[in-house]
């Protein structure tokens, strides 16, 4: 007679990728207190390059957890809740930033108002969906839009501090954190039509 072994579950909360992913939020309070430095207190520009170089290197973070979960075979169900959370918080964080320092304003808070909207939608669909084991997938367009989305807010963290380099440094961030507005809408309303049945049908 073979005697049955049980595997306790693997922790695998401080794995790699994990690790990654927390450091990408500890780094969202250390951008905030740089931006607000600057421009509340009326520091000096160079702690913009401070947020920025920080906030790239939580974005590289992105890249790398995901990278790491696939090629250590480190996945987990807490890791693929944590992802999205740690990227919200720095892009919502850092939205919020640019708006109150004025870097975004007028009708560019438009723009940051529905990538917010946006984010604050899929996010309850997902855990809608969650509870009833659907799962929706991350398309190519929505990674594209992430992209071009943390590519405008570096360019809007720079903001004057930029400027002083390359003039138009302000002016590309907003033209891009616009283009990864509409394409927020078009994701958003493609995320929403994936769901739509199972909302639907409940």
């Amino acid at each position: 007679m073979k005697d049955t072994v049980t595997r306790a579950p693997v922790d695998r909360s401080l794995a790699l990728p994990n690790i990654l992913t927390y450091s990408r939020i500890a780094a969202v309070p250390v951008v905030v207190a740089c931006l607000f430095a600057q421009s509340v207190h009326g520091g000096p520009l160079w702690l913009r390059w401070v947020a920025l170089a920080i906030f790239i290197a939580a974005g590289v973070t992105d890249f790398l957890d995901g990278y790491y979960a696939r090629t250590l075979g480190q996945q987990s169900a807490f890791g693929r809740m944590l992802d999205p959370i740690a990227d919200k918080l720095l892009v919502a964080s850092c939205l919020l930033m640019l708006a109150m320092d004025e870097t975004i304003r007028g009708w560019t808070l438009w723009a940051a108002i529905i990538i917010l909207c946006r984010e604050i939608l899929v996010s309850g669909l997902r855990e809608y969906l969650a509870a009833l084991r659907v799962s929706v997938p991350v398309t190519k367009l929505a990674k594209w839009k992430t992209t071009v989305q943390l590519v405008a807010i570096g360019f809007l963290i720079a903001g004057e501090a930029g400027d002083e380099i390359l003039p138009w440094t302000s002016q590309i961030g907003i033209t891009l954190l616009w283009i990864s507005a509409i394409v927020t809408l078009y994701t958003g309303w493609d995320y929403f039509r994936a769901g739509a049945h199972h909302i639907m049908s409940e």
